[in-house]
């Protein structure tokens, strides 16, 4: 028997909004949420801000989400090394939201024989930044990147992302990253983690099947997929794995919170 649903973890863009502009729904998903007293998180693979940062650009896009209930990828990252290797050090390519997290576990950034050499998200990323990432993982520093996107969206097109950089890194000096964020199952965990919920009463709403989707499957959440972002109907069936169930957008999935309030 399905137990019910008693946490939701949700994606951001694609889900919430697209291109800093609400999808129809998403308020209306965050005040049910809210009102039902009900735990929960918006996960985001962008390492770019800080919570406080995504807390602002999603009230101003009409949605209310508390700056305590956003983990991005730069904090699961932080949280990892944080428990890896306390108080290290890191070479940083990326910005404030990398940078913040770091610092407030206590590392320390430095391009002097840096325990790691950590890859963020970033809009202006540097030849000199990437060669110096280079030459510092081919002198013995572990290689960590936030998330495997290849490209991010922009109102002209797709940009490089986190993904496509750590492939020019790992041409150059034979060494893979290990990635923290979605799909590695440890994104979930972390998030779970936080607001202390368990995977068989927890739902994650994502727009990507091979992140969002595929990290909650093996996190053992319930999944589901909004055709609102990156994916499109006719590509679901090409995957191996399916999500638990598929809505339109978000504003589908509304009714279930009140439905799962109302059934306890």
């Amino acid at each position: 028997m399905t137990k019910p649903i008693e946490t939701w973890l949700t994606d951001m863009d694609g889900v919430l909004v697209h291109e800093e502009k609400v999808i129809p729904g998403a308020p209306e998903f965050i005040a049910r949420l809210r009102e039902a007293g009900r735990k929960f998180l918006v996960l985001t693979n962008n390492s770019i801000f800080t919570p406080r940062d995504l807390c602002a650009r999603l009230r101003a896009a009409g949605i209310d989400v508390p700056e305590s209930a956003i983990w991005t990828s730069a904090l699961a990252t932080a949280q990892f090394l944080n428990e890896q290797r306390p108080e290290g050090t890191a070479y940083v390519i990326g910005e404030a939201g990398m940078t913040t997290a770091l610092h407030d576990v206590g590392y320390i950034m430095t391009s002097n024989a840096p325990d790691y050499v950590v890859l963020g998200e970033t809009r202006t990323y540097s030849f000199e930044a990437i060669t110096r990432a280079i030459q510092l993982i081919e002198a013995g520093a572990r290689f960590i990147a936030t998330n495997p996107d290849a490209t991010g969206p922009s109102p002209a097109g797709s940009l490089p992302a986190t993904g496509s950089v750590a492939a020019l890194v790992t041409k150059a000096t034979g060494v893979e990253p290990y990635f923290v964020g979605k799909p590695n199952p440890l994104m979930m965990r972390s998030a779970l983690n936080k607001i202390e919920a368990h995977s068989e009463t927890t739902v994650m709403i994502g727009d990507r099947m091979d992140t969002d989707v595929l990290s909650g499957l093996e996190s053992g959440l319930r999944t589901f997929l909004v055709l609102s972002g990156s994916t499109r109907p006719g590509t679901v069936d090409r995957y191996p794995f399916r999500p638990t169930q598929v809505f339109s957008s978000i504003a589908d999935i509304v009714p279930l919170v009140t439905q799962e309030a109302t059934d306890e």
